[in-house]
């Protein structure tokens, strides 16, 4: 019998887990192209279609977290690959009607589900016009990372198994450097590009075609290989973006924002907000041996952006989807993430769980 690779081999795992638990997932996908995947070190960061919303979005949660649990616990290397339940939820209609993020949705790669309805979906984010949403999703990747904020000691090495060393390199390659140079891709040339190893590959300008070549190369172990050490491989890095984010131009006067942006940010934080129980669950009660304390604590930046997106939401509260955005945001710790936090939140959206469904099953139309 011909073993499965890797990823699609994980994939397959999860669409059984997510079946046998019930999540009601008609289609699966995950950030990112498969050549972008590097094992063993990349985790799959999935995003889950769903037909309509649950009746019961906490329910809903709860077996999602179990099917996540289930999966990690099939092996050990799961800790890493699978390192946290999905990062959206969608509904197919939300997909379908152009509300998800076109520069998002254009990274998706499909794991299951109707390939026409995926290949229609993915054609028109890419050929959408360029606008607003694509400069705040292109420009927040870099303003996450540059000026110092990537620290490479934040980047857990509590789920690794193997070398260290190369998951080092492989986070200042590839959490670092690559997403900041597919961010400057798409910004310099005003298109949306599909993933890292495509960035690296197709936006060159002059001087840089050295830069590109080493950090596609980076997890290159072969018996010629002298790989340079991770804290080497970070002042490349800086001096290879500071060389590349002189060709990405000033941000662009977009037109005033439209309701169409409107409902794309709202489904946004919506589709992101339907998993944090899912996500909550499983930091708090991980399989044996799994590390999630890192986890708890990155929940912070997530529940930051959360908040400034709801607060834009909710406007002046004139309308009635502002004033949900806006009761909506009094549920949402803006504070470090500790357990504690975490156990304080899901107590408040249960006893505030009619606010919380009716937020997470809203649709813009």
């Amino acid at each position: 019998m011909v073993e499965m690779p890797l990823y699609p081999g994980l994939g397959v795992l999860y669409e059984y887990e997510l079946d046998v638990h019930g999540v009601g997932a008609v289609m699966l996908t995950h950030k990112w192209q498969p050549s972008d995947l590097l094992a063993p070190h990349s985790d799959i960061d999935v995003r889950v279609l769903i037909p309509q919303s649950p009746a019961d979005w906490e329910e809903w949660n709860h077996r999602l977290a179990a099917a996540h649990a289930a999966a990690v616990s099939r092996e050990g290397s799961h800790r890493r690959l699978l390192e946290h339940p999905p990062g959206f939820a969608f509904t197919v209609a939300e997909a379908d009607g152009r509300l998800v993020s076109a520069p998002e949705l254009a990274t998706w790669s499909l794991i299951s589900g109707n390939a026409r309805d995926f290949q229609r979906w993915k054609s028109r984010a890419q050929m959408a016009p360029w606008c607003e949403v694509d400069e705040r999703f292109y420009r927040g990747i870099l303003q996450a990372r540059l000026g110092g904020r990537y620290q490479l000691a934040a980047d857990s090495t509590d789920n690794v198994m193997g070398d260290v060393a190369a998951y080092r390199r492989h986070c200042v390659a590839w959490h670092y450097l690559a997403p900041c140079w597919f961010a400057a891709a798409a910004l310099a040339t005003r298109t949306r590009c599909p993933g890292k190893t495509a960035a690296l590959t197709q936006w060159r300008p002059d001087g840089l075609d050295g830069y590109a070549e080493l950090f596609l190369r980076h997890a290159d172990d072969g018996p010629d290989a002298h790989p340079r050490g991770p804290r080497h491989l970070l002042r490349t890095a800086h001096v290879a973006l500071g060389a590349a984010m002189r060709r990405v131009p000033d941000a662009a006067s977009t037109a005033s924002k439209g309701k169409e942006h409107t409902h794309t940010d709202w489904v946004m934080t919506a589709g992101m907000l339907r998993v944090r129980v899912a996500r909550w669950l499983y930091y708090l009660d991980p399989p044996p041996g799994v590390a999630t304390e890192y986890l708890i604590r990155r929940e912070a930046k997530e529940l930051r952006s959360a908040a400034r997106a709801l607060n834009a939401l909710a406007a002046d509260a004139t309308t009635p989807a502002q004033r949900l955005a806006a009761r909506m945001t009094t549920l949402i710790p803006t504070g470090p993430t500790t357990a504690g936090t975490l156990r304080a939140t899901l107590s408040l959206w249960h006893r505030q769980k009619s606010t919380v469904q009716d937020f997470l099953s809203h649709t813009p139309r």
